[in-house]
């Protein structure tokens, strides 16, 4: 595999950064900016090898967020009902991915997540009243979660516009976060491997660009302790809202072009 690893400056360059802000999402938020994965990698490789590295890419940098949190952050009654979502979600993902037209879902999510962003930055950053553990909204949201993050890596959306209306401290939030998401990604997993095998030097890809995991993540656990709780949460609603409008636009480029 050596011998195969890239060469080209300018494929380091972005795929560095693109690595790092994952890595950084990671470790402040618990999650959030895979979705930049793809769009970033795409510019120095193949769309299909950009998700199938940034599927690997993010599974590692799990390895290193889920020891970064302590076990007592994770927040058990919600993963009770997250985790069954979430595993009917990736399983639905993997049928959609097969057999519906992800351009109308993805249109669909967009605009809820669009709608919820908008919601709270209209109450000027003051979260709506904190709300028990929820099972049919956790259960709604872990789905929703499972389908984005199987077909698009997209899945901190779903997840944060349940989490956040939580009221769980910042820290409890990312804690929560990882774990789900280290679940989904290893569940993925698998099969982003077998479409790898199909695609010459995406496993070396992967490699060349893995060195610079631990660093994103470390800086962005920092980061988490440094922020105040309602700064990290409006800048979460940022990420949430960026993500938002990422899939609006590829939904709606993708519908108008058909």
């Amino acid at each position: 595999m050596l011998p195969a690893l890239p060469t080209d400056p300018v494929f380091y360059a972005v795929g560095f950064a693109a690595t790092f802000l994952m890595g950084l999402g990671k470790g402040a938020f618990g999650g959030g900016l895979a979705i930049l994965g793809i769009p970033l990698l795409a510019l120095v490789m193949d769309p299909i090898q950009a998700a199938i590295v940034t599927a690997l890419l993010v599974a590692f940098m799990d390895m290193f967020a889920l020891g970064s949190f302590p076990r007592s952050a994770w927040s058990k009654p919600d993963l009770i009902w997250l985790m069954p979502g979430l595993l009917a979600g990736l399983f639905v993902g993997f049928l959609v991915f097969e057999y519906v037209d992800r351009r109308l879902v993805a249109l669909a999510i967009a605009v809820i997540t669009l709608i919820f962003t908008v919601h709270y930055f209209a109450r000027r950053g003051r979260p709506p009243a904190a709300i028990p553990v929820s099972p049919p909204l956790a259960l709604a949201a872990s789905a929703g979660a499972g389908f984005t993050t199987y077909i698009a890596h997209a899945g901190g959306p779903p997840m944060a516009l349940y989490l956040l209306r939580r009221g769980l401290t910042k820290t409890a939030y990312a804690a929560t976060t990882i774990v789900i998401f280290t679940v989904g990604n290893l569940v993925k997993l698998p099969g982003y491997v077998y479409s790898g095998l199909g695609e010459p030097g995406v496993f070396a890809k992967a490699l060349a660009l893995s060195p610079i995991v631990p660093a994103g993540v470390l800086i962005g656990r920092r980061l988490h302790d440094r922020l105040p709780q309602q700064q990290l949460y409006s800048l979460c609603y940022v990420l949430v809202g960026l993500a938002g409008l990422k899939l609006l636009w590829d939904a709606s480029r993708a519908l108008l072009t058909a």
